[in-house]
Formats: C-alpha cells, structure tokens, sequence
C-alpha cells in the first residue's frame, strides 16, 4: 500500500468513527459508559478537570438537561402533565449526579441513557404535588 492509500484508508477510518460518534445525540450515552469514564477521571483527583474526558463528561450531563428542559417546558406550554415539577433553577453536584447513576442496579446501567437518568433524578428529587 502507498503512503498516500495509508493516508486515505486512516482519513475514512476516522470519517467512519466520526460518523457512529455523530450518530449519538448528547445524553445519550449510557449509564455504565459514563460511570466507566468517569471513574478514570477520578484517579486522577482535582486535576481530572482541566481534561477533554471531563468536559465531555459535563457536556453530556449538560445535553440531557437541556433535553429536559425543554421536553418539560414543552409539556407545561401544551398544558400536558410533567413528569416532574424541578424549580426554574438549581444546583446539583457532581457528588449528587454520580450517587444517582450508582443507584442504578449495575446489571441495568448499559441500557439506561444519561438523558433517561437525568429525568429519573428530576422525578425523585422534584416530584409534583397530588
């Protein structure tokens, strides 16, 4: 193979993953791939902030919550009942968000999207009143 057959076939492989990584929408990835990341990320103690895996870790958690958001504003403006009734604002930690995917059964966590855990979180902490 020439060097530039080398540099096409490389080109198209990274096209390829590009394209199964684009596939997925933000919070979709999976519980147990999360936790799995996340996990590397906490060896590494305070510094694990400044790295790419960590803002991409964010930004999914990010995704999934502007996801709900607007599903639920959506809900509320059709005049349709919400799954849950969070406040306009808040805070939740890091500590918070991975007590939550841990309390996930681990056998169930490959099949649970962020997006998913992000609303199960919602419903437990901001029920609506009966």
């Amino acid at each position: 193979m020439t060097y530039r057959g080398m540099r096409i076939g490389s080109a198209l492989t990274a096209l390829g993953a590009g394209v199964l990584l684009c596939g997925m929408a933000p919070g979709d990835m999976s519980v147990a791939a999360f936790l799995q990341r996340a996990a590397l990320l906490e060896r590494l103690g305070p510094l694990a902030i400044a790295t790419p895996d960590a803002q991409y870790l964010k930004g999914e958690v990010v995704a999934a919550g502007k996801r709900y958001k607007a599903r639920i504003d959506a809900d509320r403006k059709a005049g349709r009942k919400t799954t849950s009734c969070p406040p306009e604002s808040g805070t939740l930690t890091p500590e918070q968000w991975l007590a939550h995917l841990r309390s996930y059964p681990a056998q169930s966590r490959k099949s649970i999207s962020i997006y998913s855990a992000f609303d199960g979180l919602m419903r437990k902490r901001y029920p609506c009143p009966v």
